[in-house]
């Protein structure tokens, strides 16, 4: 089924091939991925839309010479079959195995860390001028895709890059999606031109009445041109001084091996505009490219499941979508905001029901962190839904212009602690080290799912900025109460009595606590608040206890344990402390139960650290 496909192991084998058998190779690649990542699961649809593309790529640029940056990487797996990594894809995002995102470590093709949006420009051009600047004549080639172009990042690299005159090649993979529908004006913008419908339309319309008689036919040429200048979709790019090409069909190999041919030649800023289809190929992709955007396991030829059994337990993903329902209904200033994840964050339901008082903002993160203070400066109460590891692109918007302000906006950051498969792009471990410290912001961490519906109402009632943060997946499957009550403010919880050890459990950890408390008949603290911190409490138990254990899934520089020992500092206590959290390293991708295990955070590996400790 993949005899072409078997003979290439680098690059440098796909450019020995004859230019017709590249749609045979393009056909055995898809063929190869949808098998390999049903098998897998993973990021599927963007994969398909990109398999021509790539082939071109690799079969025109001298790579690993030339630089390829990708952006995201959501559409790199057949980069990395086709770069001597096919035999392990049935390794992909597993511990030990191959990276969901380009990796420099992996592989000398992976030019770019990368797994946030919108830095391939910026990084392709740091490469193009540092090729300058030795002479080595290397190309270097940027693709992003249509959602990455909306963050702002992108447009100041371009800025920048149009300014330099630096050769560089930006490719925009145009396939009118990110994981959710694109928003935005410039979506409409591309949506509207690139299909050049207007365009033929006008011409055919202007043939027809100037007809083709010689003395007419420059005259012709003249206002044809003249209109293309004004709606075709370059002018926008040619305005940051980059030379506008396409758009041209992806998936048309032929086209692709001339055009990126022609671009060769040239010099300076080029823009090469790329029309594909998100799961091109796999019909059930291409008609759901959201569902399949990404995956678990499935059958190829059945598709994904057409629906949940039911009877699971609910996420807290899915806690906070019910909430922000059951709050809008009760509050009509609440608003909900999110940076291009309504299906991650748990909208989709409150959009349907709510659509006035739902923004996406498109990849934007720092504008929606703004746009929310605008919106509470009117007297609107915002929710801003978003990923631990997406907020830190928002970091100083949170502190310049919500905290300073003390503008009573809410933050529901999910995906909080590890991730598991995405790895460590897409782990929230520093979220409690980089929001305790800014002042006027109360910071909260459930322990399960009731506690995070009550602790989402308090937050949201809260005067001033709040947080509250939860990890990904499932909780211990607590009853969850209709009814919403407020949590006294800064106060924590005694879960289980014990003597002489006691553990302070922030969120996700007080479960795999109470199950190694135990074993050693410790006291298990519900903390809940990381600010303010229950200062009352944790004197109880210092005087209660000859020793004291701060547990969090966070990195523990800087984090809740590291609040505790600031707080016995300040108040003259002097007790041994043993801190548990995430390591000072970065936790690599894998299953999340496995990789907690490793950094002694499930309740064998909080016995065995307590006990070693104390000497118990």
């Amino acid at each position: 089924m993949t005899a072409l496909l078997d003979t290439i192991q680098t690059p440098a084998d796909l450019r020995r091939l004859d230019r017709k058998q590249l749609p045979q190779l393009a056909e055995e690649l898809r063929d190869f991925l949808v098998e390999s990542v049903s098998r897998t699961g993973g990021h599927f649809a963007s994969n398909l839309g990109s398999i021509e593309l790539t082939i071109a790529l690799h079969y025109l640029y001298n790579t690993p010479e030339d630089r390829l940056v990708w952006d995201v990487g959501h559409q790199t797996y057949p980069h990395k079959i086709l770069t001597g990594r096919r035999e392990r894809m049935g390794t992909m995002r597993q511990k030990g195995g191959l990276a969901g995102f380009p990796k420099r470590e992996e592989s000398e093709y992976d030019t770019f860390g990368v797994g946030h949006s919108s830095t391939s420009i910026g990084a392709a051009l740091g490469m193009a001028a540092a090729a300058k600047l030795t002479g080595s004549g290397r190309r270097v080639v940027a693709v992003i895709g249509d959602g990455a172009m909306t963050a702002g990042q992108a447009f100041e690299a371009l800025n920048n890059a149009g300014a330099m005159d630096t050769d560089l090649l930006v490719i925009l993979n145009d396939n009118d999606m990110s994981i959710s529908p694109n928003v935005g004006a410039l979506n409409h913008y591309l949506t509207k031109l690139m299909s050049g419908r207007f365009y033929a339309t006008m011409k055919e319309g202007s043939n027809k009445v100037l007809g083709i008689a010689p003395p007419l036919q420059k005259l012709a040429h003249k206002a044809e041109e003249q209109l293309k200048s004004l709606i075709t979709p370059g002018t926008l790019f040619e305005e940051f001084g980059f030379n506008y090409l396409g758009p041209i069909d992806g998936h048309d190999l032929p086209t692709l091996i001339d055009t990126l041919s022609n671009v060769k030649k040239l010099k300076g800023p080029q823009f090469l505009h790329v029309v594909t289809r998100k799961g091109h190929g796999y019909k059930l992709a291409e008609n759901d490219p959201i569902a399949y955007h990404g995956v678990s396991r499935f059958s190829p030829q059945d598709g994904l499941p057409a629906g949940k059994t039911g009877g699971g337990k609910p996420t807290y993903t899915q806690v906070f979508g019910d909430w922000l329902c059951d709050m809008a209904t009760l509050d009509e200033r609440l608003i909900g905001i999110t940076p291009a994840m309504r299906e991650g964050s748990g909208m989709v339901r409150f959009e349907k029901e709510h659509p006035t008082r739902y923004f996406d903002v498109g990849i934007a993160e720092q504008h929606a962190v703004t746009f929310a203070a605008g919106l509470a400066c009117e007297g609107r109460k915002p929710v801003v839904a978003i990923y631990s590891t997406f907020l830190q692109r928002a970091y100083d918007q949170l502190i310049h212009d919500v905290a300073i302000q003390n503008l009573p906006v809410m933050f529901a950051i999910d995906r909080a602690g590890l991730v598991g498969a995405d790895g460590p792009t897409h782990a929230g471990a520093f979220d409690l080290s980089y929001l305790r410290c800014i002042p006027n912001l109360i910071v909260l961490a459930p322990s399960d799912e009731n506690e995070c519906r009550q602790m989402l109402y308090t937050a949201f009632l809260h005067d001033g900025p709040s947080a509250v943060r939860y990890p990904r997946g499932s909780g211990p499957n607590a009853a969850i109460e209709t009814d919403m009550h407020p949590l006294p403010l800064g106060r924590g919880v005694v879960r289980r009595q014990g003597k002489r050890i006691a553990i302070c459990a922030f969120g996700s950890m007080v479960q795999p606590a109470l199950a190694a408390a135990e074993a050693l008949d410790a006291t298990v603290a519900d903390m809940r608040f990381v600010k303010p911190l229950d200062r009352e409490l944790l004197r109880s138990l210092a005087d209660s206890h000859d020793w004291l254990v701060t547990i969090e899934e966070n990195e523990i520089m800087g984090g809740a344990g590291s609040a505790v020992l600031e707080a016995l500092a300040e108040a003259g206590i002097d007790r041994p402390v043993l801190q548990l959290g995430l390591p000072d390293h970065f936790v690599e991708h894998g299953d999340p139960a496995l990789l907690l295990a490793e950094c002694g955070l499930d309740a064998a590996g909080i016995e065995r650290s307590i006990r070693a400790r104390f000497a118990l």
